[in-house]
C-alpha cells in the first residue's frame, strides 16, 4: 500500500502545530504551566496545545494514534493496529523551556511495525523535514502555517536527502541533554580507528535529522528513548539511506512493541562510512 496521500496531512498537522507552540513560546507574558510526568519529564501547556491539533487533524485518516501525551492505550488493543500514526506533539520539552530552539514536532506513521511516513518541524527555524517510503526524503526551508503550498510544490522546492555535504573524518552527533559514559566509550573507540572524529551536540530529533542530511555521519544514543522520539526521524533516515540499529548495527528499530521504550541505537549510513 502506498501511503503518500496520508504525507500532506501529517505535514499541515505539524505546521499548524508549531504555530500553536511558537504562540506560546514567543509571548513574554506567557505561563508554560510546566507540569512533571510520572517519569519526571518535563509538560507544558505548548506540548498539549500541539497535541490536541494534531489529533484533531490525523483523525480524519482511518488510523488510531499513539501520542506521548494521550492516555496510554493497552497493548492488547494495540497489537491489532497494523498501521498507527505515532505522534510527539513537542519533542525536546527541555530545549523549548530553555528557549534554545531546538525542539521539534515529530509524526510518523507506521505500517507493520516500520516507519513509512515521517515529518519533524522544527518551529524557531521554520524547517520542514519529511518522507515516504515511496517519495524519498527531504527538507523545506522557511515554511510555516501561513504558508499554504501543495504537496507538489512542497515537493519541487525541497532539498532531496542526502545532501551533498563535505566534511573532514566522521562527524558524531549527541544529545545536549543526555551525554552518557557509553556514549564517550562509542567516541573513543571511533578515534581509535584512526579517522578524526569531530562531535556536534543538538536537542531533540534534530540528532536524527543531521544524519539523514548528511550534516553528521553517526548519532549513538546510549539513553532511554521511546517510540514517539525516533519513529519520524527513522522513517526520514531511512528514506534518506540511512538507518536507526540496535547497537548491534544490524537490526533495525521496531515500533508499536509491548513495551514502548526503545533499546539502545546508533543512526548512520546503510553503507558503512569508509
Amino acid at each position: 500500500m502506498d501511503f503518500v496521500n496520508y504525507l500532506y496531512i501529517a505535514i499541515r498537522a505539524a505546521l499548524d502545530a508549531g504555530k500553536s507552540i511558537m504562540d506560546i513560546y514567543t509571548d513574554p507574558e506567557a505561563d508554560f504551566e510546566i507540569e512533571t510526568k510520572a517519569d519526571n519529564s518535563p509538560l507544558t501547556l505548548a506540548d498539549k496545545a500541539s497535541n490536541r491539533l494534531i489529533v484533531s487533524a490525523l483523525s480524519v485518516t482511518p488510523f488510531p494514534i499513539l501520542s506521548e501525551e494521550e492516555k496510554e492505550v493497552p497493548f492488547e488493543e494495540r497489537k491489532q493496529w497494523t498501521t498507527l500514526w505515532i505522534v510527539d506533539p513537542l519533542d525536546g520539552t527541555k530545549e523549548f523551556i530553555k528557549r534554545n530552539g531546538e525542539f521539534t514536532v515529530n509524526i510518523a506513521l507506521v505500517n507493520k511495525g516500520v516507519p513509512v511516513i515521517g515529518v519533524i518541524y522544527v518551529p524557531v527555524r521554520k524547517e520542514l523535514y519529511f518522507a515516504c517510503d515511496t517519495l524519498g526524503a527531504y527538507k523545506l526551508t522557511n515554511i510555516d502555517s501561513a504558508s499554504q503550498p501543495s504537496m507538489d510544490e512542497m515537493h519541487r522546492k525541497a532539498a532531496r536527502l542526502p545532501a551533498a555535504l563535505m566534511h573532514q573524518g566522521v562527524v558524531v552527533v549527541a544529545s545536549r541533554s543526555h551525554q552518557t559514559e557509553e556514549t564517550t566509550r562509542y567516541i573513543e573507540n571511533l578515534r581509535k580507528k584512526g579517522q578524526p572524529v569531530t562531535l556536534i551536540s543538538s536537542g531533540s530529533s534534530l540528532k536524527i535529522c543531521l544524519v539523514a542530511e548528511g550534516s553528521a555521519d553517526i548519532y549513538p544514543r546510549f539513553a532511554p528513548t521511546m517510540e514517539w522520539d525516533t519513529a519520524a526521524g527513522h522513517a526520514i533516515a531511512k528514506a534518506a539511506g540511512c538507518e536507526v540499529y540496535h547497537i548491534d548495527e544490524k537490526t533495525p528499530l521496531a515500533y508499536n512493541k509491548e513495551k514502548l521504550l526503545n533499546p539502545w541505537f546508533v543512526v548512520k549510513a546503510v553503507s558503512p562510512i569508509s
